[in-house]
């Protein structure tokens, strides 16, 4: 990527409770690029559903990934940036997301379920219950070569996290 322009939009991508918000925030603190978290682009009928504890299905997730896909098209249109928090589950997903789009790169954020488990335990007022954990791994397939993405491990701090995404992305900003 030496010499690639920084792309126009970074999705930081993981199951529920792997810290995409925490990172995505920590990114905007560090490039001074604007943060959208991908949850405020679910329909209302959607967050209903995962407060009851019942995981969407695909159907449930095309409007809602659609909507963030227009995000980036209108952010990249007008040459700014934005760092989206998208759990981008599965490559069908990350599929609607890019719309073929070579300015836009994932931030696989790679975990454990038992070090997620223990993370949601301790999550207070978010929507997504902790008994859906398991239908986010079953539905996790993790970006393979080709699909734009960097994995980093969760197993870090949150200033080690973003260095080593600042530096695989070679965006600069990154902390010695």
């Amino acid at each position: 990527m030496a010499g690639v322009e920084a792309p126009c939009a970074l999705i930081v991508m993981g199951v529920s409770g792997s810290g995409k918000s925490t990172i995505a925030e920590a990114l905007r603190q560090r490039l001074g690029w604007r943060f959208e978290d991908g949850d405020s682009f679910h329909p209302a009928s959607n967050v209903e559903k995962m407060k009851a504890g019942h995981p969407l299905t695909d159907e449930d997730r095309w409007p809602w990934l659609n909507a963030i896909a227009d995000e980036i098209a209108r952010v990249c249109g007008r040459g700014e940036h934005v760092i989206i928090a998208c759990s981008a589950l599965k490559h069908a997903y990350r599929d609607v997301l890019l719309r073929g789009r070579d300015d836009v790169r994932f931030v696989f954020l790679k975990g454990t379920k038992e070090l997620i488990a223990e993370r949601l335990a301790h999550r207070k007022g978010h929507f997504m219950p902790p008994e859906l954990l398991t239908s986010q791994f079953n539905t996790l397939e993790p970006p393979e070569a080709g699909e734009h993405a960097i994995t980093v491990s969760i197993d870090e701090s949150v200033e080690a996290i973003v260095d080593g995404v600042v530096r695989q992305l070679r965006l600069g900003g990154a902390r010695r």
